[in-house]
């Protein structure tokens, strides 16, 4: 059987929040609305969140094609990702006992010396529409998580400076004003934790 390998990338990119009508109006600058596509990402950490205190995220990314395990975590310029294929049964164990059975992906984790177990605290369902222009890859997100609705723009780039330039100008183009907009982990793990302090 042919091994499926771990991959590692490094993201650049740049996100704005959007609101409901500026989301919808950009799916029909682009032509996109017929091209959403959904997909979710369920979020590990151990109880006393350690990935996060690194500035790390752990997620199953489930789509239409299957599952992908990503470990992010910070990098010179933008963050590191590590993806590795995850099989249904693999995935099961995460879920249910926090065990990660692809050795890379324990290598990777190993660097954070995590003393709890991981645990699965909870899912973010995403539609996703993308699409490539000149200057990057322009995606228009509507996610739901914990009762919460929101929507975004990201704009992935392979160089930060020129990235960051047309990005703005996308956004002035649409009259849309810059919105500073965490990760989605990091939206989910502040309502979460915001939560159980309530």
């Amino acid at each position: 059987m042919e091994r499926r390998q771990m991959t590692q990338e490094v993201e650049i990119e740049f996100k704005s929040m959007l609101t409901k009508d500026e989301y919808e109006a950009l799916l029909d600058a682009y032509q996109l609305a017929d091209q959403v596509k959904w997909q979710a990402n369920d979020y590990f950490d151990t109880p006393t969140f350690e990935l996060r205190n690194h500035g790390a995220a752990l997620r199953i990314r489930e789509k239409k094609t299957g599952l992908v395990l990503t470990l992010k975590q910070p990098h010179d310029v933008g963050l590191l990702e590590t993806h590795a294929p995850l099989t249904d049964e693999a995935a099961e164990n995460l879920f249910k006992y926090g065990i990660v059975h692809d050795e890379q992906m324990k290598e990777a984790l190993a660097s954070f010396n995590l003393t709890g177990p991981l645990e699965h605290l909870g899912r973010l369902e995403t539609k996703r529409a993308e699409i490539e222009t000149a200057e990057g890859l322009l995606v228009l997100d509507e996610s739901n998580y914990l009762e919460i609705r929101d929507y975004e723009i990201e704009f992935e780039v392979t160089d930060e400076t020129a990235g960051r330039i047309a990005f703005e100008r996308l956004l002035a183009k649409h009259g849309i004003p810059l919105r500073p907009a965490k990760n989605k982990i990091v939206r989910f793990m502040e309502e979460k934790m915001s939560r159980s302090e309530g």
